[in-house]
């Protein structure tokens, strides 16, 4: 057994709360507990309300509940609660605490529960900032996380994009890149058939990947609108879409219909069983992310662990993890530069040397430089 090093509480959901930010707090509450730094997480009881909420479902409802302890406490909309969770933490006194910062609508739940905390001068508050600037940018949403990003006394950025926009809001020069770990969490690598088998897909016939809860700036759009292009026409490849639509459909519905794509595209658009995520990856020869905007992406850690080739746009943090022409592509942000990709992928074949590159890539990423660097931020706070 590891002897304790320092105590710690992640906030942020988690379990039985679904999605890539639960399954990251799961896993760093895991590795932080591994190289003994006592660590529990504060979930939330809510998280969002129903009305706000995109999806089907906020709550993982197949899962199996960690081995560490999770305390589901705070209600994002209740001020009165985010006083009882402050007091909670402040008798607990851990040595510093790490919290999840995704959007502004957090700011003043979280804000909050920090500026009482805080009372208690020993404790230290990182900031595990997913993003700064939201992708889908609201009125208030610069005050917002001005109020949230005062109450830290550090911060970590998983991609060099989002270290650069803290100096925004911040002159704290208390902060770090860190680039995000690779995802493990979801099985080993089983073979291709085996994968095809699993997800009734044809055995014969090539297949993308797009993986991920669907919205505009994810740009589904220009996937669909690439693989409209005659030269991926004439390629056997199809394109699997797995994931749910945070948004109405409709506009895609029509993109397909009127470029008639209805042979060339698996749907599989619903929440995806973080049981089934290992075959959907190990099935695919190449997984695509056309965002038109990104900080960092749980997606291409989920590709690296099981040595998949990727294609992204050139935006944000994606091209510092994805080496062009040695793991996949970084294209432009246009249908032609990720059609021209795709074809030169299947043209040249280049799928096994690009996934061979992967094994070495993805040594990058592991958990362990991840929590060191947490640490060290902690010891020059």
């Amino acid at each position: 057994m590891i002897e304790k090093q320092y105590s710690c509480i992640l906030i942020g959901p988690a379990f039985p709360l679904r999605g890539g930010i639960a399954n990251f707090n799961e896993s760093l509450c895991e590795e932080l507990n591994k190289e003994g730094i006592e660590t529990k997480i504060i979930s939330f009881s809510l998280q969002y309300p129903s009305f706000l909420f995109p999806g089907t479902t906020q709550y993982d409802i197949n899962g199996k509940a960690p081995s560490f302890k999770i305390d589901t406490l705070i209600n994002s909309i209740n001020p009165f609660n985010w006083f009882k969770v402050a007091r909670k933490i402040r008798k607990e006194a851990p040595d510093f605490i790490i919290v999840r910062y995704w959007l502004p609508f957090m700011a003043p739940c979280l804000g909050t529960i920090l500026r009482l905390v805080r009372r208690n001068k020993k404790i230290k508050i990182i900031a595990l900032t997913d993003n700064i600037i939201p992708h889908e940018k609201h009125v208030g949403h610069k005050f917002l996380t001005k109020y949230f990003v005062k109450q830290c006394h550090g911060f970590v950025a998983m991609s060099k994009s989002v270290l650069n926009d803290l100096s925004e809001f911040t002159k704290n020069n208390n902060k770090v890149f860190l680039p995000h770990p690779i995802y493990d969490i979801f099985g080993e690598k089983v073979s291709k058939i085996e994968a095809k088998d699993h997800l009734f897909l044809e055995q014969q016939t090539p297949y993308i990947l797009f993986f991920g809860f669907i919205r505009k700036y994810k740009g589904l759009d220009l996937l669909l609108e690439a693989m409209s292009d005659e030269r991926i026409k004439n390629l056997p490849v199809k394109l699997i879409v797995a994931g749910e639509f945070y948004e109405d459909s409709s506009h895609y519905d029509k993109l397909i219909q009127t470029n008639g794509l209805k042979d060339k595209l698996e749907l599989r658009t619903e929440f995806i069983n973080p049981d089934l995520v290992k075959h959907y990856f190990c099935a695919a020869d190449l997984i695509v992310q056309p965002y038109r905007t990104a900080t960092q992406s749980g997606v291409t850690q989920i590709a690296y662990h099981f040595e998949r080739p990727m294609l992204v746009t050139n935006v944000g943090g994606l091209p510092e993890i994805v080496k062009d022409k040695f793991v996949g592509y970084v294209t432009e942000l246009d249908k032609t530069s990720i059609a021209d990709a795709i074809v030169d992928f299947y043209l040249n074949n280049r799928e096994a040397s690009y996934s061979e590159n992967t094994r070495e890539e993805k040594k990058k990423f592991q958990w362990i430089n991840f929590i060191k660097g947490v640490q060290n931020l902690y010891k020059q706070l």
